[in-house]
């Protein structure tokens, strides 16, 4: 700051993490290239480490970059830099990517404006940069698929997870109900008493879901409409058991790594719907409408605003202890999102 105006200083090369082949990105020092008309010079604020960039690294996700590629698919900067015809973007702006497969994981990017959108910077840094992707998804799962009511019940699994909280968080404020289902651990506890404290109706393990006592949790609460389902296996077919009659399930990941079996009564007797969800299909399907990326940021923003939506957990870690934050993000029954702080 110089007489209380900032200066943003214009960085001339970049710290990334490149991976060259699939496996485990490395650090490097990249040479910026020169800013066109329509590009905006970003200084990186924070990235988080998500599941889908590590499958991306691994080779193993659905989009794959060109390699070498710089690993990292959200984050949010603030711009530096713009191009002479760039009209929506400003010196000064917080950004956040529109689309996966940018490369957030570096100190400063150069990118083009129609691959950037504007964020709030009167939200906390951490929920910025974990905005485009988790809190999306929830939202839009809850808003496109059934026509969810106050009172109405969704179920989940995968509950602790960074889709599961916001999907708590969003009901809440909606006056939905959630019946939440998480693997048993030592600090189950701890963590139902987390998730209660976020807006979770209800709390319960893989056991539970499995056991004839769910009926009883039926008797205070209407069974689900909607179903969302993060793990696949058999947990995914138990929460089609306790679906109502012509209810959904939408299938947005798989962390068991086994398919999705639907039991044929379910199909007949129940007509159940079974669907499939990919935030970054959503935003590419909406590629040229703004007003509906924008009106789903605001909203999401608007809860960051009144407290009604926080980010996950988060360790912050510096670039150069980037493989100690690879690694305790691939651990398991973990609900801290490991953040690169830049």
């Amino acid at each position: 700051f110089l007489f209380g105006i900032e200066i943003l200083l214009r960085p001339t090369s970049s710290t990334a993490l490149i991976y060259r082949c699939h496996g485990e990105p490395s650090q490097v020092t990249l040479k910026l290239p020169p800013l066109r008309s329509t590009s905006v010079l970003v200084k990186m604020l924070a990235a988080p480490i998500n599941p889908s960039d590590i499958n991306m690294i691994q080779g193993t996700y659905a989009i794959l970059p060109d390699l070498p590629a710089v690993g990292g698919n959200e984050g949010v900067g603030q711009v530096i830099e713009v191009g002479i015809e760039v009209k929506t973007i400003k010196v000064g702006d917080w950004v956040i990517p529109r689309d996966a497969g940018l490369g957030m994981w570096q100190t400063a990017v150069v990118l083009s404006a129609d691959d950037l959108v504007t964020v709030p910077s009167d939200i906390p840094v951490l929920s910025a940069a974990t905005l485009g992707v988790n809190p999306c998804t929830a939202l839009r799962m809850l808003s496109d698929f059934e026509d969810l009511k106050p009172g109405d019940t969704v179920i989940q699994n995968a509950a602790n997870s960074a889709v599961g909280q916001a999907v708590i968080q969003i009901a809440a404020a909606k006056g939905v109900q959630t019946v939440n289902v998480v693997r048993d651990r030592p600090n189950l506890q701890k963590l139902t008493d987390g998730l209660k404290a976020m807006g979770a109706t209800c709390v319960i393990t893989e056991e539970t879901l499995r056991r004839p006592e769910m009926k009883e949790i039926f008797k205070s609460y209407p069974r689900p409409k909607l179903a969302l389902n993060g793990v696949g296996g058999k947990s995914a077919t138990e929460l089609l058991r306790h679906l109502q009659s012509g209810g959904t399930m939408v299938t947005y990941g798989g962390m068991a790594k086994q398919p999705v079996t639907v039991p044929v009564s379910a199909l007949i007797f129940k007509n159940v719907k079974i669907r499939g969800f990919w935030v970054t299909q959503w935003k590419r399907d909406h590629k040229h409408d703004d007003e509906a990326l924008h009106s789903m940021l605001e909203e999401l923003c608007t809860l960051i605003r009144t407290g009604k939506l926080s980010s996950p957990a988060c360790t912050q870690v510096g670039m150069l202890d980037f493989h100690k934050a690879l690694h305790s993000a691939m651990k398991p029954y973990t609900s801290m999102k490991q953040v690169l702080v830049m």
